[in-house]
């Protein structure tokens, strides 16, 4: 990414922008730069961003659930979690879902297919000491 490290050290808006322009101004010539009619830059995402992420993704997933009629609970403190091993700085959200899929996904249909969780159940996941916990109730 032509001028990503401008991204993460620059505060303002403005000064990120004159700088990625003037990196992808070092990089093309400027035949190429008028033919691109608008340059993006994207902002990194705050903690508030991961964690409503993580709100909408954990929501598809009890959907799915509900349609086996199994209900899961997630502590905040699992969500914290999950957002925290989710998060790349460089890749943003991208891992986000291989996280949810490795954390909760995986070890719930493992619990599933052996039988320790069933319909009508209510899963509550808990993370206690760095990892998280399962009860089905």
């Amino acid at each position: 990414n032509i001028g990503s490290q401008f991204i993460a050290e620059e505060e303002s808006k403005e000064a990120r922008s004159r700088l990625v322009m003037d990196a992808l101004r070092q990089h093309f010539r400027p035949e190429f730069l008028n033919r691109v009619d608008e340059i993006i830059i994207f902002d990194r995402l705050s903690e508030d961003d991961i964690k409503q992420i993580v709100e909408i993704q954990l929501g598809r997933l009890t959907k799915r659930l509900e349609q086996q009629k199994i209900t899961l609970d997630l502590s905040d403190s699992a969500k914290e979690l999950i957002a925290r091993d989710g998060y790349d700085p460089v890749y943003g959200a991208r891992p986000l879902k291989r996280a949810i899929q490795k954390d909760i996904l995986d070890p719930l249909s493992i619990d599933i297919l052996e039988g320790k969780v069933h319909e009508g159940q209510i899963v509550r996941v808990d993370a206690k000491n760095g990892a998280l916990e399962f009860r089905a109730r």
